[in-house]
């Protein structure tokens, strides 16, 4: 099952609006089931160097079906996936990817944000997937 664009859209929705209640500017990336992009978002003035970690948090997510912070509490020196992040073409192994799921919990994709501190970039990406329910 994957994420149809309505559902992608509302992601983006849910996740600007976040965005700017807590006043800061984000890139969102929705990627389906598959890691295909479905939607992106670049809020006017989000740095542009964030646009391409935006979507490789929603990948790495989807890769290892688990938000990207908690691949990188696995990645540290000394823990079973040091060095991760050098495969699938780089992963990004910080908070910010969150995986979504439909009503009975089945994944069907992931969406990335990034643009600000990493906290700020894991509560937009959940607000994103919490409008999909």
């Amino acid at each position: 099952m994957n994420i149809t664009l309505e559902q992608a859209e509302a992601v983006i929705a849910a996740a600007k609006a976040k965005a700017l209640e807590i006043n800061t500017l984000m890139n969102i990336a929705v990627v389906d089931s598959g890691t295909n992009l479905i939607a992106f978002a670049h809020m006017d003035e989000a740095w542009l160097g964030s646009i391409d970690i935006a979507q490789k948090k929603a990948r790495t997510a989807r890769y290892f079906n688990m938000n990207s912070g908690e691949i990188g509490k696995l990645s540290q020196p000394g823990g079973p996936l040091y060095n991760i992040e050098h495969s699938n073409n780089g992963l990004i192994t910080f908070p910010g990817g969150v995986l979504i799921k439909d009503g009975s919990g089945q994944i069907i994709g992931a969406v990335g944000v990034s643009g600000d501190t990493v906290d700020n970039d894991h509560i937009v990406a959940q607000a994103g997937a919490d409008a999909i329910q």
